[in-house]
C-alpha cells in the first residue's frame, strides 16, 4: 500500500491574524526604544543591520495588506507546506526588496503598517487567494507563513540587541508547528518522534513505525531551539552538546536533515 498522505494541520484563523497583529506590537515596542546606535548594529544576518532587520519585518508584515490591494490571483500555486522548502531561492531579493525599503522614519513605518494590515484584512475570506513571492496561497495559509516571518525574526533581533522581546503565545505556537510539520514532509516516516512541548509532536524518518509504549526513536527539545534549528540559526551537534536538544535512539539524528528554510 502506498504511504498515507499527510494532511495540513488546520489553524484557527482568527487567532492567526491577531497574532500577526500582537507579534507586531511587541516588535514595534521594543524597535520603538532603540538608539541610532543600536540600529545601527550588526545582526547574524550577513551584512543586514538591525535597522535593515526592523524594516524587513515592516515588508513581511505589509505584504499582507500590498496583496489584499490587488486582485485576486486565477489559482493557487502553493501550498502552506511547500513554503518553508521554497524561501532560500528567494533570499536574493528578499535582501534587495528590504534595502531598498525608507527606513528613517521606523516608527511611522511601523505604525502604517499596523494600520493597513487592520484596515484590508477586516472581514476577508480566509480562502481569497493572495499573491506572493512563490505564486499565489489561500489567505489563512499566507498568514501563518507571516507569523513564522515574525517569530523568527524576533529572535534574530532580541540575538542582535540583547533585548528579550515577548513572544505571542499563539504566534510562537503556529511557528514551532508548521516546522515541525516541514520535518515531516521532509523525512517522511514513522521511526522518529520529534518532541517540541507544550506546541508539536511529529514522526518522522523512515523505518519501523513505533504503535505503542515509549518509541525507540525520540528527540525533544522547547521551541525556540527547535525554530533555530529549522532556520539554520543553530546548529544540531552544538544544541546536542549543550543539552538544549535531548537525543534517544540510532535514528534519532536529524542533522542531515536540517535546516529546512533559509
Amino acid at each position: 500500500m502506498p504511504p498515507a498522505k499527510k494532511r495540513t494541520r488546520s489553524y484557527d484563523s482568527a487567532k492567526t491574524r491577531a497574532a500577526v497583529l500582537a507579534q507586531f506590537e511587541n516588535v514595534t515596542k521594543a524597535v520603538e526604544g532603540l538608539t541610532p546606535e543600536q540600529l545601527d548594529g550588526p545582526t547574524r544576518l550577513g551584512e543586514w543591520t538591525v535597522r535593515d532587520l526592523a524594516a524587513h519585518l515592516t515588508m513581511a508584515v505589509g505584504a499582507v495588506a500590498r496583496a489584499l490591494g490587488e486582485p485576486e490571483p486565477a489559482e493557487r500555486a502553493l501550498g502552506l507546506l511547500d513554503w518553508p522548502a521554497v524561501t532560500a531561492t528567494a533570499a536574493a531579493r528578499i535582501d534587495e526588496d528590504t534595502r531598498a525599503i525608507d527606513s528613517a522614519d521606523l516608527a511611522g513605518l511601523f505604525a502604517a503598517t499596523a494600520a493597513l494590515y487592520q484596515e484590508r484584512i477586516e472581514g476577508v475570506s480566509d480562502e481569497r487567494l493572495v499573491r506572493m513571492r512563490f505564486g499565489a496561497m489561500r489567505l489563512a495559509d499566507f498568514l501563518v507563513t507571516r507569523v513564522v516571518e515574525l517569530v523568527v525574526h524576533t529572535d534574530d533581533l532580541n540575538a542582535a540587541t540583547g533585548l528579550e522581546i515577548p513572544y505571542d503565545r499563539q504566534a510562537l505556537a503556529a511557528c514551532t508547528r508548521l516546522l515541525a510539520d516541514a520535518l515531516a514532509i521532509k523525512a517522511p516516516g514513522g521511526a522518529v518522534e520529534v518532541r517540541i512541548p507544550p506546541f508539536a509532536v511529529v514522526q518522522c524518518v523512515e523505518g519501523p513505525r513505533h504503535t505503542r509504549g515509549t518509541p525507540p526513536n525520540v528527540v525533544e527539545t522547547d521551541p525556540l531551539t527547535w525554530i533555530r534549528l529549522a532556520t539554520g540559526r543553530a546548529r544540531w551537534a552544538e544544541e546536542l552538546d549543550a543539552a538544549r536538544v535531548g537525543a534517544s535512539g540510532e535514528r534519532a539524528d536529524l542533522a542531515a536533515l536540517l535546516p529546512l528554510m533559509g
